[in-house]
Parts: C-alpha cells; sequence; structure tokens
C-alpha cells in the first residue's frame, strides 16, 4: 500500500493560510481539512475569518461551520472525527491538505492528545470564581508565574483555557506545558508541515487591515445577534469579546476595535511562538508563490 500525506500548513493569523491551501489541494487534486477551533461554528463568520463562498466552492473543505455555539465540542472529539475523516478521504487520495491556526488541534491530529493527570473539581470552581470575583488579568499573571511557557504559548484571553492550564498547575503541582507532547502516538500516514512567515510589522499590519474589512463587513452587527449567549464557551474569543464590552458600555466602538487589533496581534505572537519549537515546519515567506512552495514539497512525496 503506498504512503498517505498530510500536508498541515500553520502559520501566524492573517498570513494567507486559506490561499495557500487552496492552491495545494488544486496541485494535488486533494480535500481540506480545516483545524481552525473558531470555524468550527456555523454562527460565526465574520469574525473568525471563514473562507469566502468562493474559496469553499474551489476545493471541498471539511469542519467548516460545521457546529453550533450551543454544542459542547472538546479538541478530544475532533480528533476523533478528523481521523475518521482522514481515513475516508485517504481512501480517494494520495494526499490531504489540513490548515488552521489552532495548533492544539492540529497536534491532536498528528501526534495524538496529551495526557493529563485527574484534577480535582473543587480546584475549576475556585478559579472560576477568582476569575468572577478578581477578573481574568489576576488569572494571568497566576499563570505566568507557574508555567511562563504556557503564559507565552496559550491563548490566555480566553478564560477556558487559561483556567484548564491553571487548575492542571495546581492540582498537580507541575506546569502544564510539561505533560504536553510527552507521547507520540503512530498515524498511518505521513505530515509534511508547511508553514507561512513574514515580518513582524508586515504580519501586524495584514491583522490590521483584516479587522478593519472584518467591521466593514459587518462584525458588529455579527456580535450583537451573539450577545445573549456571550457566556458561551465558542464566544470567548477576540472579536468578539472586545464588542461585548462595547455593548456592555465598557468600551467605546473605536476602543472595542482596536482592542480586536492588539489582541489578535498578541494571539498571533502566541502562534508564532507555538509554532517555532515545531522543528519539522518547512518554513516560506508569505509572498512566495504557491509553485515554488509545491516545487520545494513535492520531492518529499513518495
Amino acid at each position: 500500500m503506498s504512503k498517505k500525506y498530510l500536508i498541515s500548513v500553520v502559520g501566524a493569523t492573517a498570513i494567507g493560510k486559506t490561499s495557500l491551501s487552496i492552491q495545494l489541494a488544486k496541485h494535488f487534486k486533494t480535500e481540506i481539512i480545516s483545524c481552525d477551533s473558531r470555524q468550527f461554528y456555523k454562527e460565526m463568520s465574520i469574525g473568525t475569518a471563514v473562507p469566502s463562498k468562493k474559496e469553499l466552492l474551489e476545493v471541498p473543505h471539511h469542519f467548516i461551520q460545521n457546529r453550533s455555539i450551543f454544542d459542547e465540542y472538546s479538541v478530544g472529539q475532533f480528533e476523533k472525527d478528523a481521523l475518521a475523516k482522514l481515513d475516508e478521504l485517504f481512501n480517494k487520495y494520495h494526499v490531504v491538505i489540513m490548515v488552521g491556526g489552532s495548533g492544539l488541534y492540529a497536534n491532536a491530529v498528528i501526534n495524538g492528545l496529551d495526557y493529563f493527570p485527574e484534577i480535582n473539581s473543587e480546584i475549576r470552581e475556585t478559579l472560576n470564581l477568582q476569575l468572577k470575583t478578581n477578573g481574568i488579568e489576576e488569572l494571568q499573571q497566576q499563570l505566568k508565574e507557574l508555567d511562563f511557557e504556557s503564559y507565552q504559548t496559550i491563548e490566555i484571553t480566553n478564560p477556558h483555557r487559561l483556567i484548564r492550564a491553571l487548575e492542571v498547575c495546581i492540582g498537580s503541582k507541575k506546569p502544564y506545558s510539561s505533560f504536553k507532547n510527552a507521547t507520540k502516538k503512530t498515524r498511518p500516514f505521513k505530515t509534511i508541515k508547511v508553514g507561512l512567515t513574514a515580518d513582524r510589522e508586515i504580519m501586524y499590519n495584514r491583522i490590521n487591515k483584516r479587522v478593519d474589512i472584518m467591521i466593514e463587513e459587518g462584525l458588529v452587527e455579527e456580535a450583537k445577534k451573539l450577545y445573549a449567549h456571550k457566556h458561551l464557551n465558542a464566544l470567548q474569543t477576540v472579536g468578539y469579546r472586545e464588542l461585548f464590552n462595547y455593548f456592555d458600555n465598557n468600551y467605546s466602538l473605536a476602543f472595542a476595535i482596536e482592542e480586536i487589533k492588539k489582541n489578535t496581534r498578541r494571539f498571533a505572537k502566541r502562534q508564532v511562538t507555538w509554532n517555532k519549537k515545531d522543528t519539522e515546519i518547512i518554513w516560506f515567506d508569505f509572498s512566495e508563490q504557491p509553485s515554488e512552495i509545491i516545487k520545494n514539497i513535492t520531492p518529499l512525496i513518495v
């Protein structure tokens, strides 16, 4: 049986991953799996930068707006669903493309989920009360002191992920990061990791421009429709949380937009930090022609 190859396209938000993945899928005559955890939800389009209707028609995509914000959906469930879909796709194709900025979700597909110890539920309850009483900044500082590596890499503006890391640190008396990437599971396919990069200033300018476009396309109106459900975990994310603060009269609209840009830039910095640790990624400048990238990686597919 010939080898099967998963090409995983990684990089910071707004760097051009969607466009490259479509070009790769066209060249290899295959389909795309999204591992972007923000793009799973059908109620969230503008703020998560889902591929356009035109892009979705160019190549079949999977795990794009396939769930509701009211559904509980974990990285563990995604791992099972994605592996089942890959099994199906590899019956038809030699190569499949995976794309997305959620490093945790991509890693679950490629290497399997990490083992974490069972944690006393009282710790989470205490942290949730702390969040409610003292705000998220205190928890962020706590993680910075207990596990600086996780502080640098996880989305610390997402209270669910922040509390998850903290409860493991407190409950196990070991850093959350120490449990990550401990053991890799074997997969029936080989992974080729392709990364897009850019100078920080270029990356940040692209992010700022994308946020401006989102506002023009109706992000404020989209967030307004979701405001009543702002407590849901799916909505604890950049682009929506800042606008919920605007609706609560905590921010002016102009300040909320600047906060979206700032927090997206911070998120991109965390993505860069996460990806830098992975020595298997083959890096290309974001301006590189897809044909050149294809030429470079094709010899790896035998």
